[in-house]
């Protein structure tokens, strides 16, 4: 059971200073990509003590949201945030190795509040959108210094979201993981049997956002590496759905170069 002692504290503020700078890879700085679930999640574990777990968790709701790109006012899910807060809920509810079932109940429990996120980034956004109005009402003498207020504010203000949102999420999903340990065993073995799903789940999303017509190759490649790696290299479930999420990946790169 987490107790919220002065380690449990610096941890959790370490993650939301380093998940807040991961986040801002998302739209305002760089695009480096560091900023996906796939990279971040493991990173999150890493820094814990559990890159198990940050792998599970990243490869699952990277191929839950890889096609969801922040183009135009489309405002998806923080896939970031979801991410690391379910990390750091695995990570931190359990330091010797998060199993299976907590594993998918953290996805679950992120994933549920993912609307929450959406709401802050739109929120987010309509606030920087009147720095452009600051910025033209200006004096000519002070457009420069201007312009490079409102960007820093709206860098500031981005991270400023995302920590906030970890100080808030990571204590809840840690006070839920807490009830979680006295639900029954049915349900602990039903959430085991959600992560298992998962891959099933992220790569039919993707077949059907990609709206595919003719076969991708990508696609059906990772399969067949995936499935002989299980059946006859009896690979764990981690190296599994990695591959699977890596194939997912490639096939929607390929098909947007293609587009």
């Amino acid at each position: 059971m987490p107790t919220f002692d002065m380690h449990m504290i610096v941890a959790l503020l370490g993650i939301a200073v380093v998940g807040g700078l991961i986040g801002l890879d998302r739209t305002a700085v760089g695009q480096f990509m560091v900023s996906q679930p796939i990279v971040a999640a493991p990173f999150t574990g890493w820094l814990l003590g559990d890159p198990a777990a940050g792998l599970v968790i990243g490869a699952a709701l990277e191929l839950i949201w890889v096609l969801d790109v922040p183009v135009g006012t489309f405002v998806p899910a923080d896939s970031t945030i979801s991410a690391v807060s379910a990390t750091a809920v695995a990570a931190l509810g359990y330091p010797g190795g998060a199993p299976l079932p907590v594993i998918g109940f953290c996805i679950l429990l992120t994933t549920a509040l993912a609307p929450m996120t959406m709401r802050a980034d739109g929120f987010i956004r309509n606030w920087n959108a009147h720095l452009v109005d600051r910025v033209a009402t200006a004096q000519v003498q002070d457009i420069e210094r201007s312009l490079s207020r409102a960007h820093l504010s709206g860098l500031a203000v981005f991270f400023l979201k995302s920590f906030v949102l970890y100080l808030v999420l990571i204590p809840a999903g840690l006070a839920a993981v807490t009830l979680f340990q006295h639900m029954p065993d049915a349900v602990h073995r039903a959430m085991s049997l959600f992560v298992k799903l998962l891959p099933v789940l992220g790569s039919a999303l993707i077949v059907r956002k990609l709206s595919m017509k003719n076969v991708d190759l990508y696609l059906l490649t990772g399969f067949a590496i995936a499935a002989v790696s299980g059946l006859l290299f009896h690979a764990s479930a981690a190296i599994i759905m990695l591959l699977t999420v890596t194939a997912g990946w490639l096939g929607a790169r390929g098909h947007e170069q293609r587009s």
